[in-house]
């Protein structure tokens, strides 16, 4: 069990089990266990004065939620749920427009993909230049020139396509693979990654689900 430091400046435990991410969200994926961090965060909430009642604790955490789950930094990684809020704050009522500002404090599982890491994906796309496939809200671009030498570009009626060269093993869209990251770049709102198929025990997992 490995640990990082959160946003806080505490330790969070790394998650033990890839299979926590079928449970905390909806994406159909298995990653690295090392890709989940358990992070302390603060926001910064505004409310405007019509929810200033007997619900505006509940509805400051839903607003919560709303601004900060499916958000990425090139920090952080994508936030995949709030777990926990650990402190609401006192609110401070801004004098020009009566809205009211908490500073909340909240713990929330990251997904922050790293070089070296194995990723199971479904392809989106595919041309002769490689194949584009999507692990949850990670994009991955895997270069014919890591695909396996044997394997082909072929463009037939059925779609374009990577077949191995016994014919055997065809990469086509919608398919699931097993992708090695080599690589990511990191932008404000979204971190794309380079993948590669040339290793053993990597590439197509199935074929398209009907």
């Amino acid at each position: 069990m490995a640990f990082v430091r959160g946003a806080s400046g505490g330790w969070a435990r790394l998650f033990a089990s890839g299979g926590v991410w079928s449970s905390l969200g909806s994406f159909a994926f298995a990653p690295s266990a090392a890709m989940f961090f358990l992070l302390d965060m603060e926001r910064i909430v505004t409310l405007p004065p019509q929810h200033f009642g007997s619900q505006l604790r509940e509805t400051l955490h839903k607003q919560l939620v709303r601004e900060v789950e499916g958000t990425c930094s090139g920090k952080h990684g994508y936030i995949v749920c709030v777990t926990r809020i650990t402190d609401s704050g006192k609110g401070r009522v801004q004098v020009a427009t009566g809205k009211a500002t908490f500073h909340m404090k909240y713990q929330c599982v990251a997904f922050r993909p790293f070089k070296g890491e194995v990723v199971d994906c479904v392809v989106t796309q595919i041309n002769k230049m490689g194949f584009f496939a999507d692990a949850g809200p990670f994009a991955i671009f895997v270069s014919s020139n890591l695909i396996p030498e044997d394997y082909t570009f072929t463009n037939s009626e059925q779609g374009q396509s990577f077949v191995s060269g016994d014919e055997d093993v065809k990469i086509v869209k919608d398919c699931e693979v097993r992708v090695r990251i080599v690589g990511t770049r990191v932008d404000h709102a979204e971190i794309f990654g380079i993948g590669t198929i040339k290793e053993d025990y990597l590439g197509v997992l199935g074929g398209p689900e009907g």
